[in-house]
């Protein structure tokens, strides 16, 4: 009795983990060579304005950055706009004010208002609870090469719909290479030329599928390059002391080692 249950334990075991694998491998992303990747990358400062064109334009429409400074905007290795400007891009939204409850225009200290009517997930974050890149067997072995994959993530869903659709209990699902189990509630959000980039870039769907994926890797680390360079100054540091205790530790035990035998 107890072998037939541990066969089936064992059977059932293979058959889930086969699924799981299986729906791995059906997903779908493309290795993105970002500005901020790797030890010394740095946020590309036209890319990140382009990103917020693309979200304000089009993402806004049912997503929210509600843990977002709006002055951050203005910050050194983020999109850097001017004072200005910021203070123009905030009158953009409204806000209930804390003290009266009184809905007023926001300014730069509020933060970007949350966008719940549509139902949509907040994006924040969202490129840190995302994961693009799993390994053979989702054992996580890429990620110790290209990293966690989120932006990556982001950018091959915006770009993974086949135009494939179905409806399921009255809802209708777009098919997408990208997403776990190959259908989603969202519709293709964006399309080539949806927005006119003040720069002159081509406004292409894979332009501005990547130009927003940077900007919510900002929007979920701004502070990544100012902790790379934290920890490239620890890394140097303790390769210093490491050296100089080496040498005293040699220096010290010197005349009780004595010389080495021939």
């Amino acid at each position: 009795m107890f072998r037939k249950i541990a066969i089936s334990a064992v059977a059932a075991l293979a058959i889930s983990t086969g699924a799981a694998f299986a729906a791995v491998e059906e997903v779908h992303i493309d290795n993105v060579d970002f500005s901020f990747q790797g030890p010394f990358g740095t946020f590309d400062q036209m890319q990140l304005q382009r990103g917020l064109q693309v979200f304000t334009e089009v993402c806004s429409a049912c997503h929210g950055l509600k843990f977002v400074p709006i002055r951050t905007l203005a910050d050194v290795g983020g999109p850097m706009l001017p004072e200005d400007q910021v203070r123009a891009y905030a009158k953009n939204y409204s806000v209930v004010d804390k003290d009266t409850g009184e809905e007023r225009e926001a300014g730069p200290s509020d933060k970007f208002p949350a966008n719940i009517g549509a139902g949509a997930p907040d994006l924040s974050l969202m490129a840190k609870a995302r994961a693009g890149f799993s390994g053979p067997y989702g054992l996580g072995i890429n990620q110790f090469i290209k990293g966690m994959g989120g932006p990556e993530y982001i950018a091959a869903l915006l770009q993974g719909y086949t135009g494939e659709e179905k409806t399921e209990a009255g809802v209708t699902l777009y098919e997408n290479k990208a997403f776990p189990g190959g259908w989603l509630g969202m519709v293709q959000p964006i399309s080539d030329d949806q927005v006119a980039y003040a720069d002159g870039t081509p406004a292409t769907v894979q332009q501005m599928s990547e130009d927003v994926a940077a900007f919510l890797m900002w929007t979920a680390e701004p502070h990544l390059i100012a902790r790379k360079e934290a920890g490239f100054k620890a890394i140097l540091l303790l390769t210093l002391l490491s050296t100089l205790l080496y040498l005293t530790n040699k220096r010290i035990w010197a005349g009780v080692k004595g010389p080495k035998q021939a």
